[in-house]
């Protein structure tokens, strides 16, 4: 489990998952709008940023897309408080669940010295095979790597 603060905010859900895995961001200039808040698009590019570093977290290996079995079928995202220029982010990642083809991910952009929660994000990842454009059963060293990695 990481060691970070407690979120104070009450509309934020318990976590489904403890997170073990935490990937720092920057900021960009741009990243922000008119009012000094983050754009809503730049969390999701955070989350698949820190999805990568989490993978090769729970397989000890390098990312090789050429070998990348599984595709995005679903996110939903939350937002419970702004983020502002200068402001310290780090995104944490967590897989709450497995089945035969399928897994989902909880994923949070927060402030790692505030505990302060920006928003929740669940994604169904599902394997797939582009030469037969089918959902095979996920191999099973990844499934019990990520079952090992978030003690699943």
């Amino acid at each position: 489990m990481l060691p970070l603060p407690p979120c104070k905010n009450e509309k934020v859900p318990a976590p489904a998952n403890t997170f073990n895995h935490i990937t720092t961001v920057q900021t960009r200039f741009n990243d922000f709008d008119m009012l000094g808040h983050l754009n809503n698009s730049i969390y999701l590019q955070f989350m698949d940023l820190a999805k990568v570093s989490y993978f090769e977290a729970v397989t000890g290996a390098p990312l090789n897309l050429k070998g990348i079995g599984v595709v995005v079928v679903n996110i939903n995202v939350s937002f419970f408080s702004p983020a502002y220029f200068g402001e310290k982010l780090a995104v944490v990642t967590t897989c709450t669940k497995i089945s035969r083809r399928s897994f989902n991910l909880e994923q949070r952009v927060v402030n790692p010295e505030s505990g302060d929660v920006k928003c929740v994000a669940t994604t169904v990842m599902a394997s797939f095979d582009p030469a037969t454009a089918t959902s095979p059963e996920l191999d099973p060293e990844w499934t019990e790597a990520l079952r090992r990695f978030d003690n699943l």
